[in-house]
Formats: structure tokens, C-alpha cells, sequence
């Protein structure tokens, strides 16, 4: 079974401008994912107007029974976001490591279009292999 089942790149205005999902058992169909893209920016932006603590940036970390969701947003707003296997560790690095493949791939892109949805393939290959090595890695500990 594989510690990540997807991932999702929400932009600034919550619009879902990435989904990819690897191999979980519940697969969701495009209008979900779309609606959990939604769902997960209005409760980001919620969690950071109700915390009691000034200066908080939102959720991180949404722990439940059956998954863990671990959520890194950048200066832009953009957000990251994985859907893993619950207790997984070290996501916050994976993330950080696929903001840093989304500036190298996507916004250095001369054609991407910002919002948009992104369609490039040097982002696509460079993800999977952060992600197979991210796998092994697990394996390994």
C-alpha cells in the first residue's frame, strides 16, 4: 500500500489547479476532488481567523482514523497538500521539496499561464520521482 494516495495544489483563490492520486482505494472522481480542493481552502482560511494565536497561518495537520492530511502554503497562498497514510512522517519535507519541483517546473515555465491549471511535463516526471524516492525512503526506516 503506498504512503501517499494523492495530492492536491490549490492556488490563492482556492481553485484546484492540480490533483494526482496515487493508488488509493477510494478513488474520487474529478467533482470530488474539486470539492475537497474548496472544502479544504475554506476551513485553511477559517482555522486562521479563529485561532487564538496571532500570526497563525492555518492548518497543517488533519489527523484522522483512516488518513492523515498534511498542508504546506507558500508566501503566494498557494497551498500543498497530501492525503497519507495515517502516522506517516516527513511529509512536511516532501512538501516543501514539491514547492521547490513547482518553482523550478511550473512558474519558471514560460507558457504556464498563473491560476491555471498546470499541465507541464518536466513537473510531472520530476514529482513522480520525488515521490517513488520518498516511498523507498519509508521503506527503508
Amino acid at each position: 500500500m503506498a504512503a501517499i494516495y494523492s495530492l492536491y495544489i490549490i492556488n490563492k483563490s482556492g481553485g484546484l489547479i492540480f490533483y494526482k492520486d496515487y493508488g488509493s482505494a477510494g478513488r474520487m472522481d474529478t467533482n470530488d476532488s474539486l470539492r475537497l480542493a474548496s472544502l479544504w481552502h475554506s476551513m485553511h482560511a477559517i482555522s486562521q481567523q479563529l485561532s487564538p494565536v496571532s500570526g497563525c497561518s492555518g492548518i497543517e495537520l488533519l489527523q484522522a482514523d483512516t488518513f492523515d492530511l498534511h498542508c504546506f502554503q507558500s508566501l503566494t497562498g498557494t497551498k500543498f497538500f497530501v492525503v497519507c497514510e495515517p502516522g506517516t512522517l516527513h511529509m512536511e519535507n516532501l512538501l516543501k521539496h514539491i514547492y521547490e519541483l513547482y518553482t523550478d517546473y511550473v512558474l519558471k515555465n514560460p507558457f504556464y499561464e498563473m491560476e491555471m491549471p498546470i499541465r507541464c511535463e518536466l513537473f510531472d516526471i520530476n514529482l513522480a520521482q520525488a515521490v517513488q524516492k520518498d516511498r523507498v525512503a519509508l521503506l527503508g526506516r
